[in-house]
């Protein structure tokens, strides 16, 4: 693995030094991240967005992106107030429109919006009054992915320093740290 990343890097490097334009094909989203100044993430044999790997990650222009780039889970939503989004973990302002089917302006209250949590939006806080249970827990040396039970049942994904070393049934606090809400219609129709 350090190698394939470094010789990546270092492909890379000599692309850019030398001005030459190149495509990769690849499955490996973490590899085209590090790699590419612009991904395409292909659906059905069409783009389904171009853009830098940043963008793709944090602006998702459809449903289907967001899903399909890194790693989150959708949790119901509602519109509360022109930008902000109420989630079982708390509200989240909105820098731009929220996807409710008409403007912020016009919307207002009551829209029902499905929200992408992502595991760096769920921060590990022990001082957090918010309390989850770990109903799973997967080690990857510097971190851990914890799954986490809500008190409602929804779940949802956290990245935690692995010296936060919780047991499957033990609760812990968490906190919501998102900034950029990315939300989708709660549509059926729209999310097939």
């Amino acid at each position: 693995v350090d190698l394939r990343e470094r010789l990546s890097l270092e492909v890379r490097d000599i692309l850019k030094r030398t001005g030459t334009t190149a495509v990769l094909v690849t499955h490996d989203q973490n590899e085209a991240f590090a790699v590419a100044d612009a991904v395409g993430v292909m659906r059905g044999g069409r783009i389904e967005q171009w853009a830098a790997p940043y963008d793709l990650y944090h602006r998702p222009a459809t449903r289907f992106v967001a899903d399909f780039i890194g790693q989150g889970i959708f949790v119901p939503g509602t519109v509360v107030a022109p930008g902000t989004v109420e989630v079982e973990l708390g509200d989240l302002e909105s820098r731009v429109p929220l996807a409710c089917g008409s403007s912020c302006e016009q919307c207002g209250k009551g829209c029902r919006l499905d929200v992408l949590l992502r595991p760096d939006d769920i921060v590990h806080d022990d001082a957090s009054p918010i309390r989850a249970e770990v109903t799973a827990k997967a080690f990857r040396g510097a971190e851990f992915m914890y799954t986490l039970k809500l008190p409602s049942g929804q779940q949802v994904i956290s990245l935690v320093p692995s010296h936060h070393d919780h047991a499957v049934g033990e609760k812990i606090g968490i906190r919501l740290d998102v900034d950029h809400v990315v939300a989708f219609r709660n549509d059926p129709v729209a999310a097939a």
